[in-house]
């Protein structure tokens, strides 16, 4: 009985100190970074007169924001959490994936991953991969731009 009651105090002990529960600190996309994110692709993009779909994911790639702009394409909808999904799934933009499918063409045929541009990995400033934005309803070069002006958006809130 004495030998269960100190096993006893023991282990509860070690399962209540600190560093039983202690977590690695990670950086969270948080959702106003995501808002500030699909602000600055929205000015954008009404400036340059596009019509754009925006897929917000975090590092998990679960969707943390999505906005699609009036009149833009119902079909680009898939694409922008496509591009995301895929520069949240590697952590690299998806036009990379397309330099790639260049000289390994089955890459391209990898069903959910988009070889084109407009999806951009969102990284801090230490590189720590957070997550993903991907952006479409224009030509991939423009949806490539408007994700990269999101980016810039929030480059000092991810330092």
């Amino acid at each position: 009985m004495k030998f269960s009651l100190i096993a006893g105090s023991l282990l509860i002990a070690a399962v209540t100190s600190s560093s039983a529960f202690a977590q690695e600190k990670k950086t969270v996309l948080t959702i106003d970074t995501a808002r500030k994110m699909a602000a600055a692709c929205v000015a954008k993009a009404k400036a340059e007169g596009w019509r754009m779909n925006i897929a917000i994911l975090d590092d998990g790639a679960n969707l943390k924001y999505f906005e699609r702009m009036d009149g833009s394409f119902l079909g680009s909808v898939q694409i922008a959490q496509l591009k995301a999904n895929t520069s949240a799934s590697f952590p690299f933009p998806s036009k990379f994936l397309g330099e790639i499918a260049q000289r390994i063409p089955g890459i391209a045929h990898v069903p959910g991953l988009v070889t084109f541009e407009g999806g951009i990995p969102i990284k801090t400033g230490s590189g720590e991969h957070i997550g993903a934005i991907g952006v479409s309803g224009a030509t991939a070069e423009q949806d490539g731009i408007c994700a990269q002006a999101s980016l810039d958006a929030v480059k000092d809130d991810l330092k």
